[in-house]
């Protein structure tokens, strides 16, 4: 074989390398792109469309979903779940005589909810977005509410509007009221036979 045969199928080689990694890099990357919005929905396109580039985006929530995988994120014992929700059916009775009150007082309960659960309190945008990682089909009923909210604050909302917020945090705060299932009971066990005497039948 000459020194050119050789360089050739040294080439051809490389290449064929390459184009297996490539092949490779994309099979990953499209399993990755169908992760991510296969888990967080509504959320991967607002995620791509915020920030301008589906790289960007992707990146943005791997790390989200890594940084949420790190918590430690319980349901709820079944006390503090019924004393959560008695303490939101308090604040809808409420909302007719103190709409912005009531609006006020859910945002509240939200946040303890989180905390309660295992998220941590940091700004809005980044509670929304642990929320997103297991609950994103619910985390744009938080969004908009967190919009009306701040507007309220301005005095920029009526009624209605207050309205529309405490159903939104309504929609969300069911979804985390998860409640920690009971321990199984353990199966009777059946008593064991008595022995016979010897010589007994």
């Amino acid at each position: 074989m000459t020194d050119s045969q050789t360089q050739l199928l040294v080439l051809v080689g490389v290449v064929l390398l390459l184009l297996i990694a490539v092949g490779i890099w994309l099979t990953l990357r499209r399993r990755q792109t169908e992760h991510l919005q296969q888990r967080f929905g509504q959320e991967y396109g607002r995620a791509v469309t915020e920030l301008g580039d589906r790289a960007k985006a992707e990146s943005v929530l791997s790390e989200r979903e890594k940084r949420v995988s790190r918590l430690t994120i319980e349901p709820l014992a079944p006390a503090d779940a019924s004393r959560f929700d008695q303490a939101w059916r308090a604040l809808q009775s409420r909302f007719v005589d103190s709409p912005a009150g009531a609006l006020a007082e859910a945002d509240q309960l939200i946040r303890e909810l989180m905390l309660k659960r295992g998220y941590p309190m940091g700004d809005f945008e980044r509670r929304a977005a642990d929320i997103s990682v297991d609950h994103p089909d619910v985390v744009e009923h938080y969004r908009a509410a967190h919009a009306i909210a701040v507007r309220g604050e301005r005095g920029e909302t009526n009624t209605e509007e207050l309205r529309k917020a405490v159903i939104h945090y309504r929609a969300l705060f069911e979804e985390l009221l998860e409640v920690r299932a009971p321990a199984p009971m353990p199966a009777p066990q059946e008593p064991a036979e008595p022995r016979r005497a010897a010589g007994v039948k």
